[in-house]
């Protein structure tokens, strides 16, 4: 096949042909590398060129090849990191000026894991700083731009990631997810991802000094952003590898059992108060139609425990932030970020200490309704935002900017809050007076169940279709 459409390939159609033997790990990661010199400049989403050393991994794994070895399951395949995570060698910046010479020691467990499945690092992708906003722009960086157009925010914190992978650099992104960063920016740039449950994804990062805040521990999650749902299938059992320096992370296999009968799913368009926009209704009612095509049995639910469980997360995991992150707030991060992180502080008021131990009990409280929700239905479909994605820098015009961007967020933070998986993925393009914006919806499912989520991702995705090949026609 030519080598000029390797980079428009998913991560399996990818390995498939390096593994037949049809093109090298090579020509693979050599053809991404060239996609990103061209599209990057005008996004900014790939921060650090790492493409001599990912030429040499990759006429590793063909000299490796030759002489016998088994490739692994993502032998070849180009993947970005976030500069949140511990590569050996990099700067874990976080997009915070004063630690862009925090340089890593050795790879995170999720860098491990991608290697070790055969998949090649070709760059760092942008994060806001402290990795801690919806929209992705920093002082050391700068912005990410979304490919669909700068009329609407490339979202975050992972938002180097969305961007890259739908702009066709790299058929798999890494990024991480505490109250939303792989869903953002899923939803914004029409990308595809399953925000993996507590204790899914091995993760720890041998720079950090010091042990991270309990919520962040329990609330933050690794994962993926790719162009289609069955690349998450390909690659996500290498992600969730076993790795000792993660003490709670559970080996449990990708696939579950197979479910007996049609999957009953949940679906409300349940938006607290939040105006639900024509646009994000009509990407539900698609993506309802489209699992009720695919044999799954839809019906409608009053979802338990919402929205509290969001307001109650977010209030304690700000409380937590107030306590362990301000002072390297006020300290290192800009007046841009200060002035954000104060207006979220206003919205989502600490608590005090008994009423913090509270909410912590509360957490069980809200998961528990959920785990009994989930009994009877493996899979609840809700919306992500209610209104299409919002304008870059929305989050910095003050209180109705930072309540359009995390306040109506709640279908996002209350499932990190509760440990659950969640996937996002396109069920819609909204052609607005702006410019073109993607609609994501969100599929919640049961503990451990990643792969039901996926299975409904692919199944919409099937019958809507992907959005990457209308944006590289837009793109040109």
């Amino acid at each position: 096949m030519a080598n000029n459409s390797l980079w428009q390939l998913g991560a399996g159609e990818l390995a498939a042909h390096i593994r037949e033997g049809a093109v090298t790990a090579e020509a693979a990661v050599a053809d991404a590398l060239a996609r990103m010199r061209a599209v990057n400049p005008g996004l900014n989403a790939v921060v650090t060129d790492t493409g001599e050393a990912a030429l040499e991994a990759a006429r590793a794994l063909d000299r490796a090849r030759a002489g016998g070895a088994a490739p692994g399951p993502l032998h070849g395949v180009p993947v970005t990191i976030k500069i949140n995570v511990d590569q050996a060698g990099q700067a874990t910046s976080n997009g915070v000026v004063a630690l862009k010479d925090l340089i890593a020691p050795a790879d995170a467990p999720v860098v491990r894991n991608l290697q070790a499945a055969g998949a090649v690092v070709i760059g760092r992708t942008n994060t806001p700083e402290f990795s801690f906003r919806a929209d992705t722009d920093n002082p050391l960086f700068g912005r990410t731009h979304n490919p669909w157009g700068r009329h609407v925010s490339a979202g975050g914190s992972s938002g180097g990631a969305g961007a890259a992978v739908m702009a066709g650099i790299g058929a798999l992104a890494h990024g991480n997810d505490i109250g939303g960063s792989l869903r953002f920016p899923a939803s914004a740039n029409g990308a595809v991802t399953v925000k993996p449950g507590l204790g899914r994804v091995p993760a720890w990062n041998p720079s950090q000094k010091a042990e991270r805040g309990l919520l962040a521990q329990l609330m933050s999650v690794q994962g993926l952003i790719t162009r289609h749902a069955r690349d998450l299938h390909l690659s996500m059992p290498a992600m969730i590898a076993p790795d000792a320096r993660d003490p709670f992370h559970v080996p449990l296999p990708w696939r579950g059992e197979a479910p007996e009968g049609p999957v009953r799913v949940g679906f409300t368009n349940e938006t607290f108060g939040f105006d639900l926009h024509p646009e994000v209704e009509a990407a539900l009612a698609s993506a309802r139609a489209a699992l009720t095509d695919a044999g799954y049995v839809v019906e409608e639910i009053t979802p338990p425990g919402m929205p509290e469980a969001g307001q109650v997360g977010y209030r304690a995991l700000m409380t937590e932030v107030a306590a362990l992150m301000k002072p390297d707030i006020d300290a290192i991060g800009s007046a841009t970020i200060r002035a954000i992180f104060d207006e979220y502080f206003r919205q989502f008021s600490p608590f005090d200490a008994q009423a913090q131990m509270q909410a912590m009990a509360r957490r069980s409280h809200f998961a528990r309704e959920w785990a009994g929700l989930l009994e009877r239905y493996p899979l609840v479909l809700t919306p992500f935002l209610p209104q299409p994605f919002f304008t870059p820098d929305r989050d910095t015009e003050g209180p109705e900017g930072v309540r359009e961007v995390l306040g109506a967020a709640l279908w996002s933070y209350s499932i990190n809050f509760m440990g659950l998986p969640a996937g996002n993925l396109p069920a819609r393009l909204a052609e607005l007076p702006g410019g073109p914006v993607p609609i994501g919806v969100q599929i919640v499912g049961r503990r451990w169940r990643e792969d039901l989520i996926v299975d409904a991702m692919e199944a919409i995705e099937d019958r809507l279709g992907a959005l990457a090949p209308q944006l590289w026609q837009r793109m040109g």
